[in-house]
């Protein structure tokens, strides 16, 4: 956390609070153009960074963070390229005075002009670290080559070499050689990051920091700080460690007792490739050791918001759903200005600690059949169907998913084709019909009067009546409106989105306008710069607006293509299980009634096999933070 006063920290806790943001843009020709909070659009301001992946922890993460705002600023757009743009936020104390705290220096990667606006786009240092990497062979410690980054790279160091040398792993001498992936300054970080463990983020006055997870709380959020909050029912923890040895083409694996959490895996971190058995030993355990004080809880949270967090920082929070004996890391986070502050922490279940071993088999696995591929000169092909069917309403639906790998970098194609039943929200339509009606002209002096329960013939009365005289009248017409109303068949709108590895792609998301009935769409998309030796997943969603949508089992079929690609068999042993219960209220006046759970089993194959499962033990059951056992 950045450190402000203890009358900052009462004052940013308090139901209502006084504040305002002010910001200043330096041109790279030195020229100042500051803003206060009536030249910024009302709710355009924004600033998000993280320090891990959208599901699971990372170690030696190198995120930029990202700046957006909008100005009425009467500045040349063309003025600002590589601009900095620095943000203060300033809030008011108890005894009247303010304080204020800086937001981090950003620079402008894109400025565009409206009439009255100045849109801006902007990244912090980080950036610059994606220039190319020298590749020559070098010897030092973890300060010797953040300080030879940080030269190459024009970024401040925010640590002293005695801070860094302090750390487990700090002082020890490191080696890269040629034979390595490097291939930016970026990546070197990484590396070094991963060897301290910890990860680099670009601090509040533009310099580079390494930081590192803890278990200190630095502050405890409430429920009235929040505005929604959701936890999950699971600790993540690690207790191991796996680093390939490139030398020996074998994993090497260092856990702590008991070996019950999960596994960090460095994968071939060039600065853990040389050295004796030892002295690599020794570098994995003090990562371990490091790595043994996470022991958080993942969670969501949209709070008042406190500008002084950082990443990396260590919450509590009580009241409402959440466990105030358990902790919880920021990893996520972002801040609107003048508005509210989203916290994130990520994280894996250690009960699939087992999963992922079996996953990294099937990897191998992959990696095998790919070196044959390869030799071979073949193009891999994996292909999906889908073996049951399933409905799509208003909601993302996952459809396809495809998991793959390669040995080198290539481009990979997708293909897939989706035959839909439609059924469309039906439409209600109205018109106003419109007539004329024509009244043919009269000539009479008197016309038919009637008595009560009696009727008189033309131009005679009964008696003590008179006739009603009207006289001569002409032709008339009178115009008539009539409103008239129907149902028919309304537009069902099918939308798809494409997912590959966890980030949704934005710039292609396929739809298409439909009315009731069976309807095909194909989809496409290549998928450039697939990462070699990685396990890569394509996922497809569906939603539908206006309608639904019914898939039958065998309508949807996809495939992945691509040299040096391989596939795995249909089914890799993984099972899922999914859990839907409807909302109840649990509290001393309303109870959950008719409760009810079951397990089901789907194995994703085109070909039907028999399959049967008896639970003979008893199953844990997680709800709102307190395990209920059931019997099996």
């Amino acid at each position: 956390m950045y450190p402000v006063s203890e009358a900052f920290l009462s004052a940013v806790q308090e139901n209502t609070r006084r504040y305002y943001w002010t910001g200043k843009i330096t041109t790279k020709t030195g020229v100042v153009h500051e803003f206060s909070e009536k030249e910024i659009v009302k709710g355009s301001g924004y600033i998000s960074a993280q320090c891990c992946g959208s599901t699971e922890m990372e170690l030696g993460t190198v995120y930029a963070s990202e700046m957006g705002i909008t100005l009425f600023l009467n500045v040349d757009r063309y003025t600002l390229e590589d601009a900095l743009v620095e943000l203060f936020y300033h809030l008011e104390l108890d005894d009247g005075s303010w304080e204020e705290v800086p937001m981090g220096i950003f620079e402008i990667s894109e400025a565009n002009r409206k009439i009255k606006c100045l849109e801006i786009k902007a990244y912090d240092y980080m950036l610059r670290f994606d220039e190319a990497f020298n590749g020559f062979e070098m010897i030092g410690n973890a300060y010797d080559f953040m300080e030879l980054c940080s030269k190459a790279c024009r970024v401040e160091l925010a640590q002293t070499r005695e801070e860094i040398e302090a750390m487990p792993n700090g002082a020890e001498v490191l080696s890269v050689y040629t034979e390595n992936d490097i291939e930016t300054y970026r990546d070197m970080l990484f590396y070094v990051g991963q060897v301290l463990g910890g990860f680099f983020c670009i601090n509040r006055f533009g310099k580079l920091e390494l930081r590192k997870y803890g278990a200190e709380p630095v502050m405890e959020i409430g429920s009235r700080h929040r505005f929604t909050s959701s936890f999950s029912d699971f600790i993540t923890r690690y207790t191991a460690v796996s680093s390939t040895n490139l030398k020996t083409e074998m994993s090497e694996y260092y856990a702590l007792e008991p070996d019950d959490g999960l596994t960090m895996n460095l994968g071939t971190n060039p600065l853990l490739q040389f050295g004796v058995d030892e002295t690599r030993k020794e570098l994995c355990t003090n990562i371990l050791n490091d790595l043994a004080v996470i022991n958080y809880v993942p969670f969501d949270s949209e709070t008042i918001g406190n500008p002084a967090l950082d990443l990396g920082d260590v919450l509590k929070f009580s009241g409402g759903h959440a466990d105030g004996a358990k902790l919880s890391a920021v990893m996520s986070m972002q801040i609107k200005i003048g508005g509210k502050q989203t916290l994130k922490g990520v994280g894996k279940n250690p009960r699939l600690a087992r999963a992922k071993s079996k996953n990294d088999k099937n990897i191998s696995g992959l990696l095998n059949q790919i070196e044959e591929n390869k030799t071979a000169g073949k193009i891999g092909i994996h292909t999906f169907t889908n073996a049951s069917a399933f409905s799509v309403s208003d909601t993302d639906t996952k459809i396809i998913s495809i998991e793959f790998a390669t040995s080198e970098e290539v481009m990979a194609q997708f293909f897939g084709s989706v035959i839909v039943d439609v059924k469309a929200d039906p439409v209600e339509k109205s018109v106003t019909a419109k007539t004329s009606l024509v009244i043919p002209a009269v000539d009479v002096t008197a016309v038919v009067t009637q008595t009560e329960g009696e009727e008189t013939e033309e131009g005679t009365t009964e008696e003590g009546t008179e006739p009603d005289v009207i006289g001569n009248t002409k032709e008339q017409t009178i115009e008539l409106e009539v409103p008239v109303a129907w149902n028919e068949d309304g537009m069902a709108v099918a939308h798809f989105i494409f997912e590959f590895n966890d980030v949704v792609i934005d710039i292609h998301q396929p739809e298409e306008t439909w009315h009731s009935g069976r309807h095909t769409i194909m989809l496409y998309y290549p998928i450039d710069h697939v990462v070699a030796n990685y396990r890569n997943i394509f996922n497809v969603y569906m939603r539908m607006e206006g309608g639904t949508g019914n898939v039958e089992t065998g309508n949807c079929l996809a495939t992945i293509t691509g040299q040096s690609m391989g596939a795995g068999e249909a089914w890799d042993g993984e099972i899922r299980i999914e859990e839907k219960i409807a909302a109840f209220s649990v509290g001393t006046v309303t109870r959950a009634v008719g409760l009810s759970d079951s397990v089901s089993f789907k194995i994703d194959e085109t070909m039907r096999r028999a399959y049967a499962d008896v639970l003979t033990e008893r199953i844990k059951i997680g709800a709102f933070a307190m395990p209920i056992e059931t019997e099996g």
